[in-house]
């Protein structure tokens, strides 16, 4: 009966042990995350002054617009044959949006889709075979691409609007 009595003191003592550990482990974590959370508000908190007096360096700038550049009959891609040295017949087929980050520029590329088309169809079909199979060929066709859109915004709308033209597949055999 004795060793009862001291087998189930030894057992009320290792459970007020683990509770004990289970606290203070409880504890030390509030602690922590409390400690963390106070670092992040001082860190990344702002000014406490009130927005009105700070005024900001540029403006804020929208979330970007992407417009799909369709061909006339509503397809999606280009597809032109390529300049070569060989004389063999190349042929490009290309996807191409432009990105924009105000609602009327993507309305006035919308309204000038034909004259957009057309133009980036023939600076398109202009382009050597063996020139684009190269990185630099693929971006100096997108930043002339880029050019000539812009111009044409600017002839229409009085300024350029687009920020890039981006090709979002590009095949070419």
């Amino acid at each position: 009966m004795a060793e009862e009595a001291q087998e189930a003191a030894e057992g009320g003592e290792k459970k007020s042990s683990k509770l004990k550990l289970i606290i203070i482990a409880v504890v030390a974590l509030i602690i922590v995350g409390g400690g963390g959370a106070a670092a992040a508000l001082f860190f990344l908190g702002g000014d406490s002054a009130p927005a009105e007096e700070a005024a900001p360096a540029e403006p804020v700038r929208a979330d970007a617009i992407y417009t799909k550049v369709r061909t006339m009959g509503g397809k999606p891609m280009f597809v032109v044959t390529l300049q070569s040295k060989d004389k063999r017949p190349h042929y490009m087929q290309l996807y191409v949006e432009a990105k924009s980050r105000d609602q009327a520029v993507a309305d006035a590329l919308t309204l000038h889709m034909p004259l957009i088309v057309s133009r980036l169809n023939n600076l398109f079909s202009t382009q050597d075979f063996r020139t684009l199979q190269s990185l630099e060929g693929k971006q100096a066709l997108r930043e002339q691409s880029t050019d000539l859109v812009r111009e044409i915004m600017q002839e229409k709308i009085g300024k350029p609007g687009v920020e890039a033209i981006l090709f979002t597949n590009m095949v070419m055999q």
